[in-house]
């Protein structure tokens, strides 16, 4: 019997979803035949494909170290994009990465290039990653940036520190993110959006008081100008998409967002400035009260300057 820990990177998906990616070489039939055989419990449970595992969830497969080793190695790293110019903080434990925009954390689909694959290159390059010997652990994201949010995003290089900081990431008094982000119309100073968030199987997350989860955020006016507002935003819970929708819902969407924002606005500064981006930066990062090994990490922070399309767009919609 194998066991394997769910970090939060990996939350909220289907048992499924994360068998494969334990046992990334199985074939299909090996898996389905483990789920018939009822091999696979999560603590210690028998539980079906469709069950949603969650952090800190421990998943165990009957099968020998010689399987484990056969579909979870990984004969080949493709040697992808070099992360270093990227790096903020790197030591054994983590690295801090300023991520671009346009840049996956996961990939979606096979053939993606994502952020992950570039860190595990990165750390098969420096020697200190060998998928073929790793059991069951894959350096990870500590939390997730759409593929559009540039910023500050945390990798787990070993499974302690990302149990660690999986369990406190969204914890708002022991680690601290801000956003920024540029918006329409004029805000007020200060504010707090409370709303209940249900996320669709589309991907489009919408409000729902009776199915939803709670969310929260706050935000802080930095300025305004010519009808629109730049904003500090605090999240103090993680629900996807959450800075976007409520914004959103208060009339003030994010400027460039396809999904939740005004598309005659997005197209008329498309044309006028050359700007067709999301206009939401992760800017702002601080570890405040950790507890356990990763103590070392409270009091450190970091933070990033707007890439230079954001900086720009301002400048040009002040004239």
């Amino acid at each position: 019997m194998q066991k394997f820990v769910v970090t939060s990177s990996e939350s909220d998906q289907t048992l499924e979803k994360y068998v494969k990616k334990v046992l990334k070489a199985a074939p299909l039939s090996f898996i389905y035949k483990l789920f018939r055989k009822k091999d696979i419990k999560v603590n210690g449970h028998h539980q079906d494909r469709k069950f949603i595992v969650h952090t800190n969830d421990e998943v165990s497969i009957y099968i020998t170290d010689e399987k484990v080793k056969e579909f979870s190695s990984v004969k080949e790293i493709k040697i992808t994009e070099d992360i270093s110019s990227w790096i903020l903080f790197e030591d054994e434990n983590i690295l801090i990465i300023n991520k671009p925009r346009g840049v996956l954390v996961q990939k979606d689909k096979s053939g993606d290039t994502a952020l992950d694959d570039m860190v595990i290159s990165y750390l098969v390059s420096k020697k200190e990653y060998d998928p073929n010997k790793e059991k069951g652990f894959v350096p990870a994201p500590v939390h997730r940036l759409d593929r559009n949010t540039a910023g500050i995003i945390i990798f787990g290089k070993n499974l302690r520190a990302l149990q660690e900081l999986g369990n406190v990431i969204n914890d708002k008094e022991k680690v601290i993110k801000k956003y920024m982000t540029l918006v329409e119309g004029i805000c007020e100073n200060t504010g707090k959006i409370d709303l209940f968030l249900k996320k669709l199987s589309s991907g489009r997350v919408i409000v729902d008081n009776k199915e939803g989860k709670e969310s929260h955020t706050q935000f802080k006016l930095i300025e305004t100008f010519n009808n629109y507002s730049l904003l500090d935003v605090s999240l103090l819970t993680g629900r996807t998409h959450q800075i976007r929708v409520h914004l959103s819902e208060i009339g003030h969407p994010v400027i460039g967002d396809t999904k939740y924002g005004n598309y005659e606005l997005n197209k008329q500064i498309e044309k006028q400035h050359h700007f067709k981006n999301q206009f939401l930066v992760a800017y702002y990062l601080k570890f405040n009260g950790l507890d356990g090994e990763l103590k070392y990490l409270n009091n450190k922070e970091f933070c990033i300057k707007l890439p230079n399309e954001c900086s720009e767009l301002i400048d040009s919609l002040k004239m």
